[in-house]
């Protein structure tokens, strides 16, 4: 398998895929010491992700480095989305062991009764490429604190920070026989949905979400899915500075080049101040340095995918064949790596891919609309179902608009953010579950209800 740095197109280096013997060995390894691991107190197996913490901000340099070097992601985010991820170590620290104690409900009378969490066994986590260690912590670190053993496919373009992972977890002394890294591209995914797995926990697509969903369905194990949005803003006209709310737009629709499932990718303006919002955020957006992911103050690196140019490419022709306006961008950079403008199309309608599918790049659309009637019919006409915000000087109308929406997560002023101290889930095409919060900490255990009778 080769792992290919999407800024240069030079290969970084060679890995062996796992075959279908390779991953059947795993996961009898992971079997034999999934018991052993679930017989830990929480807080042994918490020692243990502690540990692993340590070694990530020790090595951090390094391991922004990687990921940077395979996705095309800048230096800068890479290192953020490092630091970042340590806030859930934080969570479960704080909370794991209060979460999967055993609960009394009746400890008096004849009969008592209380519930005990147990694992759900070994856990299948399919991982996406975008955000590596955000998005896997919310899986396999909750799972082995949860006492399961887990497999762990990391997406063919993270592949080098998954053996990460798998290396320096060891380290912190969870047990090779409790976390085994799998290598390689959608055959190997196939083979571990084959496989007699106890949970299937993805990140990725919708189409991909759904043919894991089918596929497994006959083992009446449970499936959690975190898969795409196509999340939508509002900007109210009582916003107090139109510019700073176009400058908050456009980093939460282009950062990490908008391969992000919270990224903004519609954005619904009030009328009246529609031609100073799209004037200010299409400065905002020209004033992005994009080039060489390795330097510390660039914005915009290299798509991770060099096959989401076309995707781009056909939205831009067919937003523009509609009606659309093209401010700013459009196109492939020429030269070497898969570089794309930051693009921004006006007079955008929900007739043109670019308001209904999916983008996945550094491209927004925004649409003009007469108010918050308009704008919430606009915002609500979406498959997808992860998040929705609203910019406004009024939490109250603000607020009128977010309860409606038809989505896991709202934002008043603010958007493309993540805490563990709330549920993340989606909604319709945006998949099923929750990771973070106690929810996410409960996913992977099941409940056994205890009828104690004394007399």
């Amino acid at each position: 398998m080769k792992i290919i740095n999407p800024a240069t197109e030079e290969i970084i280096e060679h890995l062996e895929e796992d075959s279908a013997e390779s991953v059947a060995a795993k996961l009898k390894l992971l079997q034999e010491g999934q018991k052993a691991w679930s017989a830990r107190t929480v807080k042994e197996r918490l020692a243990c992700i502690t540990m692993f913490g340590e070694l990530i901000k020790t090595n951090e340099d390094s391991l922004a480095t990687i990921l940077t070097e395979e996705t095309g992601k800048p230096l800068q985010q890479s290192l953020n989305e490092i630091r970042g991820a340590q806030n859930r170590i934080d969570h479960l620290s704080n909370n794991a062991e209060k979460w999967l104690a055993s609960e009394k409900f009746t400890d008096t009378g004849a009969t008592h009764e209380h519930i005990n969490y147990e694992p759900l066994g070994v856990i299948a986590n399919i991982s996406a490429w975008n955000f590596p260690y955000n998005v896997g912590y919310n899986v396999f670190l909750y799972a082995l604190v949860a006492g399961n053993s887990v497999m762990y496919k990391p997406s063919e373009f993270a592949a080098l920070t998954g053996k990460q992972f798998e290396m320096y977890l060891w380290q912190a002394d969870v047990p090779e026989n409790v976390f085994q890294c799998v290598n390689g591209a959608k055959e190997v995914g196939q083979q571990i949905l084959e496989l007699d797995l106890d949970g299937y926990f993805f990140t990725g697509s919708y189409q991909t979400g759904k043919h894991i969903a089918k596929t497994v369905a006959h083992k009446l194990v449970p499936v959690q899915l975190e898969l795409g949005g196509k999340d939508a803003l509002y900007v109210m006209d009582d916003v107090e500075d139109v510019k700073m709310a176009a400058i908050n737009a456009a980093e939460g629709a282009f950062y990490n080049n908008g391969q992000s499932c919270c990224a903004l990718e519609r954005i619904y303006v009030e009328e009246s101040i529609y031609d100073t919002f799209v004037d200010a955020l299409v400065t905002e957006v020209e004033s992005y340095k994009m080039g060489d992911p390795a330097e510390l103050d660039t914005f915009l690196g290299a798509l991770t995918r060099q096959q989401q140019i076309e995707v781009l490419n056909e939205q831009v022709k067919d937003a523009i064949e509609k009606g659309a306006v093209l401010k700013t961008g459009g196109k492939a950079v020429d030269g070497t790596g898969y570089f794309y403008e930051p693009t921004v199309l006006a007079n955008t309608n929900h007739t043109m891919l670019v308001m209904t599918e999916e983008s996945f790049g550094p491209i927004i659309a925004i649409k003009q609309v007469s108010g918050d009637e308009e704008a919430t019919t606009a915002m609500l006409d979406s498959d997808f179902g992860l998040t929705s915000a609203v910019f406004s000087k009024s939490e109250e109308r603000a607020k009128a608009i977010l309860d409606q929406m038809n989505t896991g997560t709202v934002y008043w002023n603010c958007c493309d953010r993540v805490s563990p101290d709330v549920p993340w889930s989606g909604r319709k095409n945006s998949g099923t579950g929750s990771t973070l919060s106690s929810q996410g900490i409960r996913a992977f255990v099941q409940p056994k209800a205890y009828h104690l009778r004394y007399s």
